[in-house]
């Protein structure tokens, strides 16, 4: 199986943290994880089926938009598969898109729903792109287009949420209501608006995404990893953790868990 990822263009990088490729020669399981951020993707070799009960198939979309999501969910493939994505900041969605963000929390459109036939138009350019560099310029291009034709200012609340990202998720609701100039209300109201989540869900989802990234530490403790990602103690670690991935951390950092690679382990990215 092959993972990496490719630094956006200056112009795109207050919105995208980065474009991403996963591809093997092998059928595969993936468990899509709780993620406090977006993506779009495309499934560029090969076709996904998402399970959604026990013995319970439905096949995926070629091509979609992934909003913030708090459950997981498992797809399959037995064949080889290439999946290109680009990974958004969660207050890219309005601005970009010109959508609340939580109108597609827990969401998967694909992309001809949300954009109609510029959504099929640009399905099929990727899917015949001739390599993931000419996708890069693709998707780009897309999204430079989307920016040039609303206000270049950023939303006020990007700068919140990407602290919140960029720190674990370990703020207070009313420190950061204090730092909009918000009530506590009026700032919840607004930061679901442009994250998808209330701040409470959202911080605990960016803390289990945080605890994920130790995957492959495997002489930490667990207690050392809740207290290190901002838990108050490991049973409401372990709590999180099962109802944002369906695994026990145990199970999880024991490398036996289902679908465990670079895009579930947290996003591996070495500069976001």
């Amino acid at each position: 199986m092959t993972y990496y990822t490719i630094a956006p263009p200056v112009s795109l990088s207050a919105y995208v943290r980065f474009f991403w490729v996963l591809e093997s020669d092998q059928p595969y399981c993936h468990r899509s994880m709780a993620d406090g951020c977006s993506e779009m993707v495309f499934h560029y070799k090969g076709v996904f089926d998402e399970i959604t009960m026990p013995n319970r198939v439905e096949r995926s979309f070629t091509s979609g938009l992934h909003g913030p999501s708090q459950n997981y969910r498992r797809f399959i493939t037995n064949e080889s598969f290439g999946i290109f994505g680009v990974y958004l900041y969660p207050f890219a969605i309005p601005k970009l898109f010109s959508m609340p963000t939580c109108e597609i929390s827990d969401q998967v459109p694909d992309l001809q729903t949300i954009f109609g036939a510029e959504g099929r138009e640009l399905e099929e350019k990727m899917m015949v792109a001739k390599n993931n560099s000419q996708r890069v310029v693709i998707l780009s291009s897309f999204l430079e287009r989307k920016l040039m034709a609303v206000n270049r200012k950023q939303p006020a609340f990007s700068s919140v949420i990407s602290d919140i990202i960029h720190s674990m998720g370990l703020a207070s609701v009313n420190e950061l209501a204090k730092r909009s100039f918000l009530s506590v209300r009026q700032f919840e109201r607004n930061f679901k608006l442009f994250s998808g989540f209330n701040p409470k869900l959202y911080t605990r989802i960016i803390r289990f995404q945080m605890a994920t990234r130790q995957y492959g530490h495997v002489k930490r403790s667990l207690t050392d990893i809740a207290y290190d990602c901002g838990y108050y103690d490991q049973s409401h670690f372990i709590h999180d953790f099962k109802q944002f991935s369906g695994y026990h951390p145990k199970q999880y950092f024991s490398g036996e868990a289902e679908g465990v690679d670079p895009i579930a382990t947290g996003r591996k990215d070495s500069s976001n």
